[in-house]
């Protein structure tokens, strides 16, 4: 058996290969037609100190609040874009997004925030930020709060008129019982890589699960891989198949945004499959060492796949509109149900 110091310098050899071979990307990624890292500076300028006063005391209440608003950037991005469509209550039509399996376990307590930041911004500029850009800023100030990196967040989104179908959104979400074949498949339509999968996988350093999403191994046997003592405390919280029940995500810090999620992942103390999978499929297990033994490099990369994906199919210029209710479209906007081109199926969501 090797030594705990040969393995420390094998982990760290392994961290700098891969610091090498990321370095060679852009450290900010390009940003699209329509949005701008100054979009408000004039129309709004004290936005971001808006932002990031409520959600300071919003978080001293209920620390909770920063995974729920991160979880609904992520869960908005993935599905037809970035333009707040998962904020939409439903339409006389049929059920919105929100209603589909994979957001049930949204939290009402952040599209409520995202609400009252309307509402308070509203106050201060009038109606000039759309709903889109709030979620986009609540996720980074949700993160950085938590003791996460403070990335820049390019702005200009305007709000979508219509919602996906619980179809779409279900193949647009990928399930927790993901393997790394089927994640890397589905960020690449999105343009997405295997350091970006593995760098918004980290997402899950704050937050909780629910037993049914990782239930699958424990039930009706133990998944081998998953740490023996690990999967006794889990069957404490989750004691049959389908319990109504939550725990977190990281063991080590549940409430604080760190890199400890990837030494969990090295503990085989992962949650779901989906987070396990990353260290045990060769392909993202190097990426996975990297961020456990190196949190600047967990935290550039982050922000660098979160700049990625908060620009995802945004729509910008007259596309769209600026909501007064994120809840709700305008009065008078067209509505609809946006069908979306993706094939696929799942359960509940990995992000």
């Amino acid at each position: 058996m090797a030594s705990s110091s040969s393995l420390a310098l094998l982990l760290l050899l392994s961290s700098l290969a891969v610091f090498c071979t990321l370095s060679e990307a852009e450290s900010s990624p390009p940003i699209v037609k329509g949005l701008s890292w100054s979009f408000y500076e004039s129309s709004c300028p004290k936005l971001e100190l808006i932002v990031g006063n409520y959600l300071k005391n919003a978080f001293q209440k209920d620390i909770g609040l920063a995974a729920g608003l991160l979880r609904v950037h992520f869960h908005d991005c993935f599905v037809q874009g970035c333009d707040a469509s998962v904020l939409l209550d439903g339409s006389a039509s049929g059920p919105g997004e929100q209603q589909a399996p994979p957001n049930l376990t949204l939290r009402p307590a952040a599209f409520k925030a995202i609400n009252e930041l309307r509402a308070l911004i509203d106050k201060q500029c009038g109606r000039v930020v759309s709903c889109a850009d709030v979620a986009a800023l609540a996720a980074r100030d949700s993160v950085h709060l938590s003791g996460g990196p403070n990335y820049p967040v390019p702005l200009g989104r305007r709000d979508g008129l219509n919602f996906a179908t619980q179809q779409a959104t279900l193949a647009s979400l990928p399930a927790p019982f993901s393997n790394v074949t089927v994640l890397l498949s589905a960020l690449a339509k999105l343009k997405l890589d295997s350091t970006d999968l593995v760098a918004l996988s980290g997402g899950h350093t704050i937050g909780i699960g629910h037993c049914t999403s990782f239930d699958n191994r424990l039930f009706p046997t133990q998944d081998p891989i998953m740490d023996k003592t690990f999967a006794n405390s889990l069957r404490r919280t989750c004691p049959a198949k389908n319990t109504v029940n939550t725990t977190v995500l990281d063991i080590r810090s549940p409430n604080t945004f760190d890199n400890k999620y990837y030494v969990d992942l090295m503990n085989r103390q992962g949650l779901f499959t989906s987070d396990q999978d990353l260290y045990t499929d060769s392909r993202t297990r190097s990426i996975v060492t990297s961020f456990a033994v190196n949190q600047a490099l967990f935290f550039e990369k982050f922000a660098s796949a979160m700049i990625k994906m908060g620009q995802l199919s945004v729509l910008t210029g007259t596309q769209g509109e600026i909501r007064a209710n994120c809840s709700a479209r305008n009065a008078g906007s067209r509505s609809g149900v946006l069908e979306s081109l993706v094939d696929g199926e799942g359960e509940m969501a990995v992000f």
